[in-house]
């Protein structure tokens, strides 16, 4: 059986397949990685990305699980629409998946491939 990728090798494989990627960030407990794509316009401040990976996406990510597990059948994921990109933030076991994502793309397409790379298929 595959282990999960590493927070390098997510940013690596979105990067490689998305050109609308603009950064991604991986919170494993805590541990922040955070990969920006070169010579993006209008990008936000770094140290602005660190609060919202450390404070703004697990409260959002709370907010919702505790939602879903009401009545709703858990919770998968969230795309929050800002002005200059969309983010899509994925719950992990001990964090979370966050990925800057240009308007006009799909937030769904990257998504798949995050849940690849945190779930890797069986081997038989």
């Amino acid at each position: 059986m595959s282990s999960p990728a590493s927070a390098g090798e997510i940013a690596d494989r979105l990067f490689s397949r998305h050109e609308a990627v603009r950064y991604v960030a991986v919170l494993d407990g805590s541990q922040l990685t955070l990969r920006e794509r070169a010579g993006l316009a209008d990008a936000s401040e770094a140290e602005s990305d660190r609060y919202e990976e450390l404070l703004v996406n697990p409260t959002l990510l709370t907010l919702a699980t505790r939602r879903g597990e009401i009545d709703c059948g858990g919770l998968g994921y969230l795309v929050v629409g800002y002005g200059n990109f969309q983010q899509l933030v994925v719950p992990t076991r001990a964090g979370h998946v966050s990925v800057a994502v240009e308007h006009g793309a799909d937030p769904l397409a990257v998504l798949r491939d995050v849940e690849e790379l945190l779930e890797p298929p069986r081997v038989e």
